[in-house]
């Protein structure tokens, strides 16, 4: 009776711990990035999308993320208007050569864009973790 007792207590305090757990775990809306607190937003056209054409927005963040890393490692400082520019050269690049596209040329250049900025990722992740913002 006494092992009961014991076993039934212990499984009480196990659930009253995990639904504690589970309720810290409710995601907040608050998307306060670490590092560049003033990072400028996406333009409301980029957020207004429609999902069929969210390819689209996805070449266009490539596009901003290879020239965030291009920046840094050419100026070898990863100082917050570096890293974090506005969006208009990423925009820039995307009217003059890609707005027309097919989904095809699309994806690829989405997939080219990702490599260049994985390649100069490398190289700017120590500028970044000596300036504090990585």
């Amino acid at each position: 009776m006494m092992q009961a007792l014991a076993t039934a207590s212990v499984l009480v305090v196990l659930c009253a711990t995990a639904g504690v757990a589970e309720r810290n775990l409710i995601p907040t809306l608050d998307n306060q990035p670490d590092v560049c607190p003033d990072q400028p937003p996406e333009p409301q056209w980029m957020q207004d999308i429609a999902v069929r054409e969210s390819h689209k927005r996805l070449l266009i963040q490539q596009i901003y993320r290879a020239q965030s890393m291009q920046r840094i490692v050419e100026a070898q400082s990863c100082e917050c208007p570096a890293r974090y520019p506005t969006w208009k050269a990423a925009e820039g690049v995307y009217f003059e050569h890609f707005a027309a596209s097919e989904y095809r040329d699309i994806v690829e250049a989405t997939s080219e864009y990702r490599r260049q900025a994985n390649e100069l990722r490398r190289e700017a992740i120590p500028i970044c973790q000596a300036a504090g913002n990585w």
